[in-house]
């Protein structure tokens, strides 16, 4: 028996060996120990044996399945004393191990027997790795290895010695079967030769049938006996090069002529009908023989006899006559309809209904129509009306689709099937059409050309200024309208057209008529709804006016929901087109740009919102800017200017949600309208400096009234967390500067080390802004700035910028929200040179943690302001698509 040492097996590598039929236990113990160092022979191998040991990595890594696999195949016996370490190896917990010597808190008084048992172990394990070295080096002999080899050698030997026996063997096997292969294909080649005899002499009396059977015309017997004739001759194919078979097969193709010939006489017989004609059952029969001969022959018979049928076709519908022409389309596929009934009731009930005479008849019709159409579509040239090319066009599809549903099959098969065996592919007759689409397609584009221009220019804004300021109009009808109706009968035309183009032809003309759309989409934005916004003259306003002008708010919110329906029908009418239109086409379609074009449009609607909010609002800051700080000593509580600012918010913001339908526009209205009242309360804030110590209390009161008014503005449904966070960031920063403001400047180390905490920056510039802000006086100024450089300079962490590094110490008196025409429009609203400004004032206040110029560029810095956001519509488009980015 043998054993194996699972402990000397551990982190070993083991290789795969093998030994076979080796004689003799002692041998196969010498080659177990030379080869395996780490196996223990245990007792005596049987004689004979065949061990295989596979090991493909570490011991440790076998299952336990595989482990007794090979003590079954070895016949090794596992020892019943197992040492707890060989189960832990590279998964070894010395926590687990203490828990099970010291389950509870008893056993700790065996500290001593454990540490004993522990050395004691540790010397037989050292005893044992001694006596197993010592082992390995009596087992590594190298004369134990030679002679394995010598006996591997031997083995190879023998077995060589057994393959030339073998092949030996094989050969004289060879010579004693070789006589008896002799009689096998002899054998072989007599039963070939019989058999080939016998269809020999089954072909030539066949061929003496068939040329009776051809001479007496008796159709169903030549297709019995031709069809015997074409399958035994297959088999004669190879041997043609024999004279007599050569004879055969030469005589076979001359009757299969002869055969040929004679159906077309009886055919054109009876497609003349005279006296003598065949019966329609003999034509059915020669059908069947037709069809032995080949397809080729039955394409053959077809087309003379569409020829014939035809031959008044071209005869009566000459290019030079009168009937040819193009108003006469439906005379022409009258006549075919005539001749198609005249067919299936008459010559057409001799033929067999597998050869389809009928859509060969409709594929000849066809193409014979096709070129006069082409023809004549060319010579009509620039007389060609459009009312003309959709009659006759009308009429051809028609005449198609009747023959697609007579035959319960589209007309692309027909046409495929009956083109098989030509040169060319035939088309169909309204294909001759699509060069000549143009024709339409310009119809259509002067069509809504005139649809347009009653909406276009001046005059339409001018009646709908006239019906908004009716005040005999009720409030709810003047909000009945969501768009402007021109939008929906725009795209129901659009609908009506592209359905209208889709029957007529799914390829270029439909691409050419998307052009025309998306030409009329742009036009749309620019010259429609753009004009809805422009402003010849502002509306003059006193300095203490806080009311809105209801009328641009209301046209601004019809803008917005106009601009995004059309957008929204826009990507449909893409899908519907993608969906209709096939071949290269199919991927050029996008309405993408037009898309784009619709959201810049509400986007600059939005700025149309945001100038009455800040039209609302600028009286109200107007008296912040007045108000004299200095001489301010009570605070009490929230100014009156803060409550006139509360509600001319609430009342513009309650006037603009009921009138827009997009969420997504209402909230990007608010992040705007948000930012802009921040930035032009700290604009305001500045202007109004110096600000004392007790002024600042009083605007962090204020700061604090306007910021809760800010959050619940939009209204529960319309406030997002994103708003929130923007809104509490930047009134945050407002309340850090204001609060260092408060901050007393005596004693000087106080005031520098509250600036530090709640600006968190070392600038110098930025300290001065504080101190002018705070109205310190210009000979305290300058001991307070050597006291600010001396702290911060051994205040390494300090940063060199912060959001005060953007603040506007001369911001403008007043900001006028300019509007441009979107996307590079060539028509520009009023106040386009004031755009940039406002574009400064959108972003967050003009303070911010970034270096300066990284958020809001200096006023001074116009390319700087251009690289961030070069027009309205690539801001508004980037806050729009934000906001609608999936979360």
């Amino acid at each position: 028996m043998t054993m194996v040492d699972h402990a000397s097996l551990h982190n070993t590598e083991l290789w795969t060996a093998a030994l076979v039929g080796l004689e003799g236990e002692l041998m196969a113990q010498q080659f177990c120990v030379a080869k395996f160092p780490h196996l223990k022979v245990m007792g005596r191998l049987p004689s004979r044996v065949v061990v295989v040991v596979v090991v493909v990595g570490r011991w440790r890594w076998f299952s336990h399945d595989l482990t007794l696999s090979i003590q079954r195949i070895l016949d090794l016996e596992t020892s019943q004393e197992t040492d707890p370490l060989d189960t832990v190896v590279n998964r070894f917990d010395a926590i687990d191990v203490i828990n099970r010597h010291f389950p509870d808190e008893e056993s700790l008084g065996q500290l001593d027997s454990v540490q004993a048992q522990l050395a004691e172990d540790e010397m037989h394990l050292r005893d044992e790795i001694v006596q197993l070295q010592e082992e390995l080096k009596l087992q590594q002999d190298p004369s134990r290895m030679q002679l394995i080899q010598e006996m591997i050698s031997d083995l190879l030997g023998q077995m060589s010695l057994i393959r030339e026996k073998a092949t030996e063997s094989e050969a004289i096997v060879r010579n004693i079967t070789r006589d008896i292969q002799v009689l096998d294909l002899a054998k072989k080649n007599l039963i070939l030769s019989m058999t080939t005899l016998k269809r020999l002499q089954m072909l030539v009396n066949a061929l003496s049938q068939l040329e009776d059977y051809v001479k007496d015309k008796k159709y169903p017997e030549i297709t019995q006996s031709l069809s015997a004739v074409k399958e035994i001759s297959t088999s004669f194919k190879p041997y043609t090069t024999v004279p007599r078979i050569g004879q055969l097969w030469m005589q076979i193709q001359e009757l299969q002529g002869e055969i040929r010939t004679l159906l077309e006489s009886d055919f054109d017989t009876y497609y003349l009908q005279t006296p003598g004609s065949p019966k329609p059952a003999t034509i059915t029969a020669a059908c069947a023989t037709a069809d032995i001969l080949g397809p080729d022959v039955r394409a053959a018979l077809t087309a003379r006899y569409t020829a014939l049928l035809l031959a008044e076709y071209r005869r009566v519908f000459r290019l030079t006559d009168e009937a040819g022409q193009l108003d006469n389309i439906s005379r022409r596929y009258a006549w075919f309809r005539r001749i198609l009934g005249t067919h299936e009731i008459g010559l057409g009930r001799a033929f067999l209904s597998e050869w389809k005479v009928g859509w060969w008849l409709v594929a000849g019709f066809i193409d014979i129509t096709r070129g006069d159409m082409t023809a004549l579509l060319s010579k009509a040239g620039k007389d060609l009306t459009v009312t003309t090319l959709l009659d006759v066009l009308q009429q051809t599809k028609d005449f198609e689709l009747s023959m697609a549903k007579k035959f319960g099959v589209p007309l692309q098969d027909i046409l495929q099937e009956t083109s098989s065996t030509s040169t060319r592919p035939l088309q169909s007759i309204s294909s001759a059409f699509e060069p000549h689409m143009g024709v339409y397609v310009r119809h259509q584009d002067k069509a809504i050309a005139d649809l347009i221009s009653s909406h276009r220019g001046p005059k339409a804004r001018v009646s709908l200024d006239t019906n908004q300021s009716q005040s005999t109009v009720d409030d709810a009808e003047q909000t009945a309208i969501v768009v402007l109706p021109s939008s929906t009968e725009l795209f129901y035309v659009y609908g009506q057209t592209l359905e209208g183009c889709a029957t007529l032809s799914t390829g270029k003309p439909l691409f050419d008529l998307l052009e025309v759309f998306k030409k009329w989409l742009r036009v749309y934005a620019e010259e429609v709804l753009i004009s809805h916004m422009r402003r010849t003259q502002p509306q003059p306003r006193r300095s203490a006016d806080m009311r809105y002008d209801i009328n641009e708010i209301q046209n601004a919110c019809l803008v917005i929901n106009t601009a995004e329906y059309c957008q929204t029908t826009a990507q449909e009418l893409e899908e519907k087109v993608r969906q209709r239109i096939y071949g290269e086409f199919k991927e050029r379609i996008s309405l993408q740009t037009e898309c784009d074009l619709f959201i810049s449009v509400a986007s600059a609607a939005v700025v149309i919102l945001l100038r009455e909010v800040e039209a609302v609002c600028e009286p109200a800051l107007s008296t912040l800017t007045h108000t004299t700080w200095v001489n301010h000593e009570l605070v009490t509580g929230q100014s009156q200017y803060v409550g006139d600012l509360v509600h001319a918010l609430e009342s513009v913001s309650e006037a603009i949600v009921p009138l827009v339908e997009s969420k997504k526009f209402l909230r990007n209205f608010f992040d705007k309208a948000s930012s802009l009242v921040i930035t032009r309360f700290t604009n305001a804030l500045v202007r109004s400096k110096p600000l004392k110590e007790n002024g600042a209390e009083q605007l962090l009161i204020d700061l604090s009234a306007l910021k809760s008014c800010l959050l619940k503005l939009p209204g529960e449904t319309l406030t997002t967390p994103g708003y929130t966070r923007s809104v509490t960031k930047s009134t945050q920063r407002l309340e850090a500067l204001l609060k260092v403001v408060v901050t007393p400047q005596n004693p000087a180390e106080g005031f520098i080390l509250n600036y530090t905490l709640l600006i968190g920056d070392a600038s110098f510039s930025n300290f001065q802004k504080i101190i002018d802000l705070k109205g310190t006086p210009r000979a305290e100024q300058n001991d307070l700035l050597d006291f600010f450089v001396t702290m911060t300079s051994i205040k390494p962490e300090l940063e060199q910028t912060s959001f005060l590094t953007a603040l506007d110490m001369d911001p403008p008196i007043t900001s006028t929200l300019g509007l441009t025409s979107p996307n590079g429009s060539r028509v520009a609203l009023p106040g386009t040179g004031a755009s940039e400004a406002f574009l400064a004032t959108l972003g967050p206040p003009s303070f911010s943690n970034t270096p300066p110029g990284a958020e809001t560029p200096p006023r001074g810095d116009a390319h700087a302001t251009k690289q961030v956001f070069s027009d309205i519509r690539r801001l508004m488009s980037f806050a729009v698509r934000r906001d609608t980015a999936p979360q």
